[in-house]
């Protein structure tokens, strides 16, 4: 029977509620639960896990709604109370945060000092107006939010760029901005290298090896990934690479995305062409045909990271791919490779060199919930909303992974099960400790069975994070795992044990004529990349703790709807308030 808990006028964020969820979903008793705000894209998520009620209807969007699932009534008793205990935790935890919290525009900017940026992860239907708030204010965007629509992206960034400023997203996961970490990023060193990405884990990747190669990285601006699409037109990721171009710190340019449309591709290429300064470039499942004299066209992330510290020491590029030791024995019928991933371009990555290597051998599906479906290999990128709906990402929650692990342990034909673990700001606090017992299951269970599997691992981290990278990689491989250093040598060992090799592409040095433009940049972005950046925090209250202790100013907005949610009238109001010069 289905049971509805509402209290009213009490906003809480949106990973905080998915992850109380799964600490109430854990009662016994209790068959199923849900607690998210009472938002209308909230109430289609209730419906369609099966948990819609009359009562929800009735819900606001500032309102906290509970659905549970129980055939036993006392059990609703039980769950109120760990609600208002996690609550009161998280109420008490806020009282003694480090700093002063701001519930409106004109309180934030009274407490901030000198602000020039915010960062917004609030819902993606309220972000955009939040955005344009903060543009209006005069400061530089991070939206980390998702959901928001195209057609408000490429007016942000329409608006920010003739304002001398940065968007930096929708569904913008990681940046670093000179030296300070935003949203899901790693400590890294700073160094000469500056990276410019449309890829959230793609720039973890990168910075993480750049980093272990002892060279580092001081700017990484995140564009979004739409930002090289055709409408949007590459805006932001153009004024990121003249501002990397202009900052005498920068010795490396490095461009991470996945393939951009072809005219945009063509725009960026063109910008890149007027530059002195060395260029790596990764269009991640556009294979390099040939190189540059000043441009170097990687084929997979660990190739532009390790070609990027060797330009900055001033060294030719040769990039020599590995793969791991690997003592397994598989049986014949042991042909498929499962990767699961919580970072989004590393399943991207994996999925291209799985198609490169193997297509001769494979009848590819199509599937909206697969990067790579085959009748043997499947790769899944379980932060893809189709799995994050209603629940948090597996960066921060691992339960869908372990549940994919140890149903890919039933499939006969499993040879190698691939998983990273992208540690970091952000993320969990010890996700190996959570992964291990599963691997460790799978891999005894296959043995009772009279077969062995190849778990491969690898971890995005550097020795500065705070889940301790080493510490991570010793948990994972006392569960049996194999670690791989990288993404790359990770997949390429995969398909080495299936039987496959991957093949670097042969490329020679083209020379292609170019339109000469400007490089000029407006000096707000200048600026904002030559400081550490002092932050408004609107929404994860966890994004102002990295701030504040990367030794930057952030001040805390816990932001909430105003006008009851209704967003026609909240753009009435968000017009009026500036049309009259005012700050709600």
């Amino acid at each position: 029977m289905l049971y509805t808990i509402i209290k009213e006028n009490t906003y809480k964020d949106s990973i905080v509620l998915m992850l109380l969820s799964n600490k109430l979903s854990a009662i016994d008793g209790v068959n199923k639960v849900s607690i998210m705000m009472g938002t209308p894209a909230n109430k289609d998520i209730f419906k369609s896990s099966g948990l819609g009620t009359d009562e929800l209807e009735k819900a606001k969007p500032n309102d906290i709604v509970i659905v549970v699932d129980t055939d036993q009534e006392e059990k609703v008793v039980e769950v109120k109370e760990e609600v208002e205990i996690a609550l009161k935790g998280d109420s008490d935890s806020q009282n003694t945060s480090k700093g002063q919290e701001a519930h409106n525009w004109k309180r934030a900017m009274e407490l901030a000092n000198n602000p020039n940026l915010a960062l917004i992860s609030i819902p993606g239907q309220y972000a955009a107006m939040e955005a344009e708030n903060a543009l209006n204010e005069g400061l530089h965007v991070f939206m980390f939010s998702d959901n928001v629509s195209k057609e408000d992206e490429v007016k942000l960034k329409q608006k920010a760029h003739e304002k001398g400023l940065l968007v930096m997203g929708p569904d913008c996961g990681t940046a670093l901005i000179h030296g300070v970490p935003l949203a899901f990023t790693n400590n890294v060193n700073e160094g000469d290298i500056g990276i410019v990405g449309a890829s959230g884990t793609g720039i973890q990747e990168v910075t993480t090896i750049i980093d272990r190669y002892g060279k580092g990285v001081t700017n990484a601006l995140g564009t979004g990934g739409r930002d090289l699409s055709t409408e949007v037109g590459a805006i932001t990721m153009l004024d990121s690479i003249k501002a990397l171009n202009q900052d005498p710190k920068v010795k490396v340019i490095t461009v991470i995305s996945k393939p951009p449309a072809e005219e945009v591709q063509r725009k960026v290429l063109n910008l890149l062409r007027n530059i002195d300064k060395p260029v790596v470039t990764l269009f991640l499942g556009d294979k390099p045909s040939y190189q540059e004299e000043n441009i170097y066209h990687a084929y997979t992330l660990e190739e532009a990271a390790v070609v990027a510290v060797q330009l900055s020491n001033g060294d030719k590029p040769n990039f020599e791919p590995t793969t791991a030791d690997v003592n397994v024995v598989l049986n014949e019928s042991q042909v498929g490779i499962k990767g699961y991933y919580s970072g989004g371009t590393l399943a991207s990555e994996a999925a291209m060199l799985v198609r490169d290597a193997l297509k001769d051998t494979m009848t590819e599906e199509k599937s909206e919930s697969y990067v790579l479906k085959t009748n043997t290999h499947e790769i899944i990128d379980l932060g893809d909303d189709v799995y994050t709906k209603g629940k948090p990402h597996p960066m921060i929650d691992p339960e869908k992974r372990i549940e994919m692990l140890e149903k890919s342990m039933n499939d006969p034909e499993t040879a190698v099960i691939m998983i990273d673990n992208v540690i970091g700001n952000g993320g969990h606090e010890d996700m190996a400790s959570e992964l291990a017992p599963a691997i460790k299951r799978i891999l005894d269970s296959a043995r009772q069975e009279g077969r062995q599997l190849a778990v491969l691992a690898t971890v995005v981290g550097t020795a500065q994070d705070i889940q301790g990278y080493e510490k991570q990689i010793e948990i994972l491989k006392e569960s049996g795992a194999i670690i791989c250093k990288t993404n790359d040598q990770m997949v390429r060992t995969a398909i080495q044990l299936v039987g496959g090799k991957v093949e670097q592409p042969i490329t020679d040095v083209q020379k292609f004529d170019y339109t000469e433009e400007s490089l000029v940049v407006d000096e707000k972005i200048m600026s904002f990349i030559n400081m550490k950046p002092s932050v408004i925090n609107i929404g994860l209250k966890s994004f102002t703790e990295a701030v504040q202790n990367s030794g930057s100013e952030c001040v805390q907005f816990n932001w909430r709807p105003i006008a009851g949610g209704d967003e026609k009238l909240m753009k009435v109001l968000q017009f009026l308030n500036y049309y009259e010069g005012g700050t709600i």
